[in-house]
C-alpha cells in the first residue's frame, strides 16, 4: 500500500475517489468537494488548504482517502475550539494552523475514514489515521480535528487515542408518516395547535412553494438562491464562503441531489432554503429571503422539508446545527462527535479533563431537552 497527501481533489478522478466514498452521502462525493475548489470557496482565501490523505494499492487503485485540510482559523468548522486557540495564545504558543478533518462549511455527520470494501479495510483506516497523526507532527502543527464522524469512525478513532468530544442537533425521524396531518397526529394538543397556526400565517400571506431540483433549476433560479444564501450571511456580519460559480457546478455535477424550496409570492420569488439529499437523509444547509412575513421561515426551513421528507420516503431531515427552537417543530436531541489529537502534552491533559466535565454535562442538557418533546407522552413512551 501506498499512503499520498494529495493537494487537490483533482489529482483523482471522480470515479476513483466515488469508489471508496460513495454516493449517497452528497457532502462525500468528489463532485461536492471538487466544486469547492473549482471555485474559491476553500484555498488560501478562506484558510481551508486541501490535504487530502490518499491510499493505493499496488495496482495503483484508490482502496482508502480521507478528506483533509490545513486551517489558519477555525470558520467553518462548528465544532467550537475557540477557546483552545484563546489558552494557547496566553501560554504564548501558536494554535494557528491545525489539521482538520471534515466536509467545509458543513456540520453533518459522515464517514470521515472512506475505504475500499476489501478484507484489509480496518488496516487501510489504521494506515490512514497514523498518516494524518504523522503528518501532522512533521508539520509543527498544534492539533488534529476529525469533526462530525459517523459511529465507525468515532470508534476507531477512540482506539487510535484521540480524545472524544460531545456535541448535539436536533433531528427529525420519519415514523412512516402519510402526510403532515398525520405527523401532526402525535403531538400534545398545545404544540399541534402551534404548528398549524405558524402554516396558516404563510397560507394567509399568500405565499406558495415550489420544490427544484438541482437538474431542473434554471440558471436563474440557481442565481436566486445564491442570493438568498448571501443576503443571509452578509446581514448577520457573515461571508458567504459559498459562490455562484459553486451552486452552478453542483446543480450540473450532482442533480436531484440539490434541493431547492423556493418560496412565492404571486410571481416573485420571496424566500427559499437550500437542501441536499441522501437516499433516506434530508440535510438543510442554508435559507435566505427578500420580504419578511410570519412564521416564514419555519416554514421554509422545517415544515416545507418534513413535507418533503413524507412526500418521498426520507428517514430523516438533519436541518443544521444548533437551535433548541426546533424541538417545539419536533426536532429532537442527537449526539454528534469529533476525535481530538492535541501535539502539547501538557494541553492535551488539561483537554482531556475539560472533556469528561463538558460530556457529562452534555448529556445531562441533552436528556432536559429530551424531556421538553412536543410528542404526547403515550408516543414518546
Amino acid at each position: 500500500m501506498k499512503l499520498e497527501i494529495l493537494t487537490s481533489i483533482d489529482t483523482l478522478q471522480a470515479d476513483q475517489w466515488n469508489a471508496v466514498a460513495g454516493t449517497r452521502n452528497p457532502f462525500l462525493r468528489y463532485e461536492f468537494l471538487a466544486a469547492l475548489e473549482h471555485n474559491g470557496c476553500t484555498g488560501e482565501q478562506y484558510g481551508w488548504l486541501p490535504r487530502h490523505l490518499a491510499a493505493f494499492d499496488r495496482e495503483r487503485r484508490l482502496v482508502g482517502a480521507v478528506p483533509m485540510y490545513l486551517k489558519d482559523n477555525s470558520y467553518g468548522e462548528f465544532v467550537f475550539d475557540h477557546a483552545w486557540a484563546d489558552a494557547w495564545q496566553r501560554a504564548g504558543l501558536p494554535y494557528y494552523p491545525k489539521s482538520v478533518v471534515a466536509v467545509p462549511y458543513t456540520p453533518a455527520t459522515g464517514a470521515r475514514i472512506l475505504t475500499a470494501d476489501t478484507p484489509d479495510r480496518e488496516a487501510v483506516a489504521a494506515q490512514l489515521v497514523r498518516l494524518a497523526q504523522e503528518w501532522s507532527r512533521s508539520e509543527n502543527l498544534s492539533s488534529l480535528h476529525w469533526l462530525f464522524t459517523d459511529p465507525q469512525d468515532t470508534r476507531r478513532l477512540q482506539q487510535a487515542g484521540l480524545l472524544l468530544r460531545l456535541g448535539c442537533q436536533f433531528h427529525w425521524s420519519n415514523e412512516g408518516y402519510r402526510d403532515f396531518e398525520d405527523y401532526l397526529s402525535v403531538f400534545n394538543s398545545r404544540k399541534r395547535k402551534k404548528i398549524r397556526r405558524e402554516r396558516r400565517y404563510v397560507q394567509e400571506a399568500g405565499i406558495t412553494f415550489d420544490v427544484v431540483h438541482g437538474n431542473e433549476a434554471s440558471d436563474t433560479e440557481i442565481a436566486i438562491m445564491h442570493d438568498f444564501y448571501r443576503t443571509t450571511f452578509e446581514s448577520k456580519w457573515g461571508h458567504p464562503t459559498l459562490s455562484l460559480g459553486f451552486f452552478r457546478e453542483i446543480a450540473a455535477t450532482m442533480g436531484g441531489q440539490l434541493v431547492f424550496i423556493m418560496a412565492r409570492k404571486q410571481q416573485r420569488r420571496v424566500a427559499g432554503a437550500i437542501c441536499l439529499r441522501s437516499d433516506d437523509t434530508l440535510y438543510g444547509r442554508h435559507w435566505g429571503c427578500y420580504e419578511d412575513y410570519h412564521s416564514l421561515h419555519f416554514e421554509t426551513c422545517y415544515y416545507q422539508g418534513i413535507d418533503y421528507c413524507i412526500a418521498h420516503g426520507l428517514r430523516r431531515f438533519e436541518p443544521g446545527a444548533q437551535g433548541e427552537h426546533k424541538i417545539s417543530r419536533g426536532f429532537l436531541p442527537e449526539p454528534t462527535w469529533s476525535a481530538h489529537w492535541i501535539a502539547h502534552e501538557g494541553f492535551r491533559n488539561v483537554i482531556a479533563r475539560f472533556l469528561v466535565q463538558e460530556t457529562e454535562a452534555m448529556h445531562d442538557y441533552m436528556a432536559e431537552l429530551s424531556a421538553r418533546s412536543p410528542f404526547r407522552q403515550s408516543r414518546v413512551a
